[in-house]
């Protein structure tokens, strides 16, 4: 079941990514920063998408280089053996409860349909939380299991730098746990219901990732929220995206004293009054705009 714990650590990010507040028009709109503090190179700045698309893998060759010069690769979260091992205890009822008992036979049997395309055993499927339900069904089923953020923590590994996570499994999803049942219940209605277009729906918004610009990635985000409840959308910003980033800048300030740090964390992270982007400006770093890193041929917009 690892591929099936991947594709949910990619769901929760896709899902905050489709339920952010607007940027408001502001200029700060690149994806990809160089950092500096003090007139010296600090690292790197990305926001990224978590998708196995192809074309947010065709790394170029020079980024590779701007990649690997650093110390530190600091990522969301580290999805190592025992992070997953913890993530399956989260995702499923410890106490004996049912997935069927909770949100009734109707919407059990049509997620059960659901999710055997993903390659879930029902007996997976019966102890499920509402929430990892949803989210679980917020991505297509998975292909390769090899995401941008994976695929560059490897990279990462492989030369030598040492990968860091700048939340842990506890602290990511504890914004799902306490998220009121009713709100959950929303959400897995709406994944329920719109199911058969979340492949067509996820590769726009890979499309718009691919522009380079955050603004177009908003704009297309909040074309996506209008059927939630304005409940969902303000917890999901509070909860799921200023708080985390206020936690994500006091991780990662150490990490810089210490070496230059490539911070690899979901676009939408980066914009906003509270998003890291001002939070590392105002922390006395100077931020400059880099185009995307990927190769010409990863932009032609020919997805798997």
């Amino acid at each position: 079941m690892i591929v099936t714990r991947f594709t949910m650590l990619r769901a929760l990010v896709v899902l905050i990514l489709l339920l952010v507040a607007p940027l408001g028009g502001r200029a700060d709109s690149s994806l990809f920063w160089a950092l500096s503090r003090d007139g010296e190179p600090a690292g790197y700045l990305l926001g990224t998408i978590h998708s196995e698309d192809p074309r947010v893998l065709d790394f170029s060759e020079p980024f590779i280089g701007q990649l690997t010069e650093n110390r530190f690769f600091a990522m969301e979260m580290v999805p190592d053996l025992p992070t997953l091992a913890r993530l399956t205890e989260y995702m499923h009822y410890q106490d004996g409860t049912r997935l069927a008992d909770v949100i009734g036979p109707e919407r059990f049997a049509r997620l059960s349909e659901l999710l055997a395309a993903y390659g879930v055993d029902p007996t997976w499927v019966s102890r499920m939380k509402v929430w990892a339900a949803m989210m679980t069904l917020s991505l297509p089923p998975p292909r390769s299991g090899l995401f941008m953020d994976l695929s560059l923590s490897l990279r990462a590994a492989g030369s030598g730098m040492k990968v860091v996570g700048l939340e842990t499994l506890e602290q990511q999803l504890a914004f799902l746990e306490d998220m009121p049942l009713e709100q959950q219940f929303e959400l897995l209605d709406h994944a329920l219901a719109e199911h058969d277009k979340v492949e067509a729906l996820h590769r726009e918004m890979v499309d718009s990732y691919l522009t380079g610009d955050l603004r177009a990635v908003e704009r297309l985000s909040m074309s996506q929220m209008d059927v939630l409840s304005s409940s969902a959308r303000a917890y999901f910003i509070s909860e799921g995206i200023d708080a985390r980033n206020r936690r994500m800048l006091e991780s990662v300030l150490p990490y810089f004293e210490d070496g230059t740090v490539f911070v690899a964390v979901g676009a939408l992270h980066l914009p906003g009054e509270q998003g890291l982007v001002r939070l590392l400006r105002e922390a006395g770093f100077e931020l400059s705009p880099l185009p995307l890193p990927f190769s010409a041929t990863g932009q032609r917009g020919n997805a798997q």
